[in-house]
Order: C-alpha cells, then sequence, then structure tokens
C-alpha cells in the first residue's frame, strides 16, 4: 500500500465492480462472442439482405451506436439503455419494422444481460466484503451493468448505484453524492475504491471523498490526480477499519 494522502476516519467504503472487484475484459470478450452467435440465429428468419452471412461483430454495431449517442446524448450515461438502442437502430437498418425491431433488441438485451453477468467471484472476494461489511456500510457504484443478485454480491451492499435511469456517470459527482446522503455521512468519511484513475479517483476527489486506486487489471485510465492511497492487493482495505 502507498499512501499520498492523510486519511479521514473511514465510516464506510464503495466500491467499483467492473475491473475491481473482478477481471472484466474476458467476461465482456466471452459474451459480445457469444452475441455474434445469438444474432446469427435471431436474425435468422430475415434473408432479403443475406444476414446468415452478416458478421455482428462490434464492428457492425458500433456506427449505430454512435448515432444513438449523437440522437441522445443522455445515453452515454445509461449503457444499458444504450445497447437497446444500438441493437434497434441496427436492426431497423437491416429492414425489420419498427415493433419487429424493438421486439428483437429487447430479446438480444436480455440475452447479453445474462451473458454478461454468467460469472463467480474468486473467494477471496466473497471473504473480503463479508469482513469489511461487519465493520463499515458498503456501497456500490459503478458505471457498468452486471447483475449483482447473479454474482451473489448483493447482499454485502447497503446500497448499489448503476448508472443510468438518471443517475449520472463518474466521474460526474452524482453517484457519489448520493450514496453519501444515503448513509448519511460527510464525503471526506468515505472512501471509494475503483481501478479507473479517471472515473474513480478523479470523480470521487471531485466529490470530496476518499479514495483508493487498484489497477490490478490494467484497464482503467491513469491517473489525473493522486488518490489517497494505492493498493497493491485489496485484501490491504482490511488494515483500514
Amino acid at each position: 500500500m502507498k499512501c499520498y494522502r492523510r486519511l479521514q476516519p473511514i465510516k464506510a467504503m464503495s466500491f467499483d465492480l467492473d475491473d475491481t472487484l473482478y477481471s472484466n475484459r474476458p467476461i465482456m470478450e466471452k459474451t459480445e462472442q457469444a452475441m455474434i452467435s445469438y444474432f446469427s440465429q435471431l436474425l435468422a428468419d430475415y434473408t432479403q439482405q443475406n444476414v446468415e452471412h452478416q458478421n455482428f461483430s462490434y464492428r457492425y454495431w458500433m456506427a449505430f451506436r454512435q448515432q444513438a449517442i449523437k440522437r441522445q446524448p443522455e445515453l452515454k450515461h445509461d449503457v444499458t439503455a444504450l445497447r437497446k438502442e444500438t441493437y434497434f437502430h441496427g436492426m431497423m437498418a437491416l429492414g425489420y419494422t419498427q415493433q419487429q425491431a424493438f421486439d428483437k433488441a429487447q430479446q438480444a438485451l436480455d440475452y447479453f444481460y445474462h451473458k454478461r453477468s454468467d460469472f463467480s467471484l474468486p473467494d477471496d472476494v466473497h471473504s473480503l466484503l463479508n469482513k469489511l461489511k461487519q465493520k463499515v456500510p458498503l456501497v456500490a457504484i459503478t458505471n457498468g451493468n452486471v447483475d449483482t443478485d447473479k454474482i451473489a454480491i448483493s447482499q454485502y451492499f447497503d446500497f448499489i448505484f448503476h448508472a443510468g435511469n438518471g443517475l449520472v456517470s463518474k466521474p460526474d459527482t452524482d453517484m457519489f453524492s448520493r450514496a453519501c446522503t444515503a448513509l448519511n455521512i460527510a464525503p471526506q468519511n468515505l472512501l471509494h475504491i475503483g481501478d479507473c484513475g479517471r472515473a474513480d479517483v478523479l470523480g470521487g476527489i471531485r466529490s470530496g471523498c476518499q479514495t483508493a486506486w487498484f489497477a490490478k487489471y490494467g484497464i482503467g485510465k491513469p491517473l489525473r490526480v493522486l488518490p489517497h492511497i494505492e493498493l497493491s492487493d485489496i485484501a490491504e482495505l482490511n488494515r483500514l477499519v
């Protein structure tokens, strides 16, 4: 553990989820690969555009994703709604009716959500969260859309905040402020743990919270401001409370 700023009393901890409590990249790569096969089956009834030979990889959907954000900039804060809108417009481009595109987009989103959350966390992560929960309240603050019930971690958190549905994504202060209000603590008494130098560290610092940078998986953006501490092992949190 490296210390960069003096820590204030910690009355609660908040966790980023993706690439903090688990490595998310292989999960998403596996999911996106599964979606290619899924779309080939889901869209097999449409033959006018020779769909059976279309490769529904991430490249196919990217243009529709960009179009969706251009039409509705607020979607950048809601990865679930953005994905559904992307699927909808991509299917409309294939010639489906609006209702057909809507229905198939929802089916595809449901399948994606299932596959995206089809994994288990290591026992040591469960052990850590369980131990910490006995000492201080825990909160999840994520820009992602993992199903915390399915991966069996909901029981550790007093509150779970997902960006979207009116909540602005990190590094905005919105979810940090909501967490502190829900916990009835001052921001300086919340320690936020995350992998991203922008979303988690900068977002936490802007919100007046304490931050712990844990970049084990090397995915998050680099630091723009110093965190309070840098963790080499997430279990080091046990020493702080």
